[in-house]
């Protein structure tokens, strides 16, 4: 057999590594950025998705709102009083933060700056104003946006809550008219049709499992530590 060359040996040996280390791509934890406008069935969605056992890390975010009877701390929110809320923003703790309805609701840095340094994917739930700020921090992020059938439908599921008084039904209403404009700033959009919310479950998941597929993932991590 023909021995090769020096450069030629050099060059096979380079081209063996490269390809062995395709086999060897760690690979990037995603930051999963959920929204939607109120009423559209996020909670639900994230609880299925926990029930299905998705692998997942749920961040759970921080609200100054009072703890309505059917939610628990640590799961649907951390429920903090207006005092607490303001040290973590001293303390820089928080991702994002914003003022929605009266009640101010926060993203804990640490909680994603944890998942994503164990190299698993995060998901967090935010209102529409909090995914906006959060792709000016972190636009390497993948943004859903849950979108109702209708805005009337939209409006039974409101009224079903039975959480907010006719006047402020309304204002919510109005305000996510305006939320649904906000389209463009996402990368995906999911229909949530009133019982099929398995069907947005799947949609989602087929969303995380494309994005961890990509060729040349963009890293968020070194964005998220500062």
């Amino acid at each position: 057999m023909k021995k090769l060359s020096s450069k030629k040996a050099t060059e096979a040996r380079t081209a063996n590594r490269k390809k062995r280390s395709y086999f060897a791509q760690p690979v990037k934890p995603l930051l999963i950025v959920l929204s939607g406008p109120s009423g559209v069935g996020k909670d639900a969605i994230l609880a299925r998705m926990k029930e299905s056992g998705y692998p997942l890390e749920y961040i759970t975010t921080v609200t100054t709102r009072p703890r309505r009877a059917i939610e628990k701390e640590g799961i649907d929110y951390h429920f903090v009083s207006a005092e607490e809320f303001q040290e973590m923003i001293t303390r820089n703790e928080l991702l994002e933060w914003a003022k929605v309805y009266g009640n101010s609701y926060g993203v804990p840095k640490e909680a994603i700056k944890l998942a994503l340094s164990r190299g698993k994917d995060a998901i967090v739930r935010v209102d529409v104003q909090g995914a906006a700020s959060i792709k000016k921090i972190l636009p390497q992020a993948v943004f859903i946006f849950i979108m109702p059938s209708s805005m009337e439908e939209l409006a039974v599921r409101l009224r079903k809550r039975r959480t907010e008084s006719p006047v402020d039904l309304a204002v919510r209403i109005k305000i996510a008219e305006k939320e649904i404009e906000k389209l463009p700033l996402f990368d995906y959009v999911v229909l949530n049709r009133q019982g099929e919310i398995d069907k947005a479950v799947s949609d989602i998941q087929a969303i995380v499992t494309a994005e961890n597929r990509r060729v040349a993932p963009t890293p968020i991590m070194a964005a998220v530590i500062l």
